[in-house]
């Protein structure tokens, strides 16, 4: 019943899965990869070149809402699917709203930094993954940064598009949790916890598993210093719901 985890330590969507294996108590095996040199390996065992794919006994899994499904299925202990079906409804409903309107947009906010500071993202990619891994990005770092922009369409408009959705999302989530605790079904769900991981990058914590910088570069830690008052209720939850290191 083994169960490994292909992933980048860096991505949030990652960290959505992760963060749900140790809610259900789950023991696994990560397997980081280096960007770049995943493609080839993801495309062998999954219909898309993306991470994150959960492999459990020879099948494979891809995509944190996916994955989060089957982990439910499989392992119906600590549940982060409501039962009712208007809860659960609603728990998806938001999980996609946070997948689709927030996880994007961190990450082409934050790369657009980050990519102008390789001594600081290097060591991201690179964290648990080969001995060789740091030397090897610094070869092919000039050609990954331009194949990631590209990819991830990291330049202007998108860039100031990304921040303002960025900002009307956060926005939206801080009106609901202003009103009540949770997203969904009174408790903590799916969507609670994929609306505080795909936000972490902003605020850092240190359940994340990352080794991260006293401060990012600016301009963007001056943008997220503006967004401070805005992210109490992820830090909450990962305070109460995010015992693993």
């Amino acid at each position: 019943m083994a169960i490994v985890l292909h992933q980048f330590p860096i991505s949030h969507y990652c960290e959505k899965v992760r963060w749900a294996l140790d809610y259900k108590g789950l023991q696994y095996r990560l397997k980081n990869h280096l960007p770049g040199l995943h493609l080839k390996k993801m495309k062998a065992v999954a219909p898309f070149s993306s991470v994150p794919v959960l492999e459990h006994d020879g099948h494979y899994v891809q995509g944190s809402a996916a994955i989060i499904s089957y982990l439910d299925t499989q392992f119906p202990a600590r549940t982060l699917t409501p039962q009712a079906p208007e809860d659960r409804e609603e728990a998806l409903r938001w999980e996609t709203f946070c997948d689709d309107n927030i996880g994007p947009h961190v990450r082409r906010y934050c790369y657009h930094t980050l990519l102008d500071h390789p001594d600081l993202v290097i060591p991201f990619f690179a964290q648990g993954g080969p001995f060789w891994g740091k030397p090897f990005l610094r070869v092919i770092f000039p050609k990954l940064q331009g194949v990631m922009r590209k990819a991830m369409q990291i330049r202007e408009p998108h860039v100031s598009d990304s921040r303002v959705a960025l900002e009307q999302s956060i926005q939206t989530l801080s009106q609901v949790y202003g009103e009540r605790p949770y997203l969904a079904a009174g408790r903590f769900s799916r969507a609670d916890l994929a609306a505080a991981s795909l936000l972490a990058p902003l605020f850092m914590p240190p359940q994340y598993g990352l080794k991260w910088p006293s401060v990012m570069p600016e301009p963007l830690q001056s943008w997220v210093n503006q967004q401070e008052g805005y992210l109490a209720p992820y830090r909450r939850f990962y305070q109460e719901e995010r015992a693993h290191v």
